[in-house]
């Protein structure tokens, strides 16, 4: 079991890039590492957001759905949540003033951490992509395909994570977040959002545990050497 300062991640998104989808990992065993998270499933089969160690995915068409332990994933970031209280939101606060509101309080820009945000939301936009099929197509091609869904007045959880750039690649560089809703009326990857109320709050994860799925011949036999990794998740994300 990690401890509450190790953020556990499975896969890369350089996986991603040209379409290594395939799930080689099943939540159950995700779980073990952490009760707060987010991913994705098998062929990039939606977005996920994990919460008091419960695992919600949001499907292709925004449905939000329950998720069992045999589900599997490609790629997930997990850790134990012990966050700390960094701010309190009264006024409304885009989703660029949040990360620079926790990036200007913090002096963390060369750890990991997770910030969780709960609170009321005047708006929020997400995504997410229908599961693919082999042969997968590559992660840009998938984000052109993308599906938009948008809300007014929700009440939800914003989790993630911030990576420092040096780890662009293995993860995103800079802040990862998707949303849930607490009604479970929408969610996914964020692409925007307006808070109104509620609190942030931060971990810090000085720890990764990193797991690679090296029993999957795709994975141990892709040249990563052709792909434009910082490039293409730089348009996905």
């Amino acid at each position: 079991m990690s401890n509450a300062n190790s953020l556990y991640q499975y896969g890369t998104l350089a996986m991603l890039v040209p379409g290594l989808f395939e799930g080689t990992l099943q939540l159950k065993e995700l779980l073990k590492h952490g009760d707060t998270g987010i991913g994705t499933g098998d062929g990039l089969d939606g977005e996920l957001v994990i919460l008091d160690g419960v695992a919600y995915q949001i499907d292709g068409d925004g449905k939000v759905n329950e998720l069992d332990g045999d589900f599997s994933i490609p790629f997930g970031d997990v850790h134990f949540a012990n966050f700390e209280h960094l701010a309190n939101v009264h006024a409304l606060v885009k989703m660029e003033d949040l990360e620079e509101k926790v990036s200007s309080k913090l002096d963390w820009n060369n750890v990991f951490y997770s910030v969780r945000a709960h609170g009321t939301f005047k708006s929020v936009k997400t995504r997410s992509v229908h599961k693919q099929s082999k042969p997968y197509p590559t992660l840009v091609e998938c984000a052109h395909k993308q599906n938009e869904f948008e809300a007014e007045d929700v009440e939800g959880t914003v989790i993630g994570y911030f990576s420092p750039q040096i780890f662009n690649g293995a993860a995103v560089g800079g802040f990862h977040l998707h949303f849930l809703a607490d009604d479970k009326s929408v969610g996914g990857h964020l692409l925007d959002f307006e808070m109104v109320s509620g609190d942030i709050k931060v971990q810090k994860l000085d720890e990764l545990v990193q797991k690679l799925p090296s029993s999957n011949d795709d994975f141990m036999k892709h040249d990563f050497s052709n792909d434009d990794i910082a490039g293409a998740i730089g348009e996905a994300e």
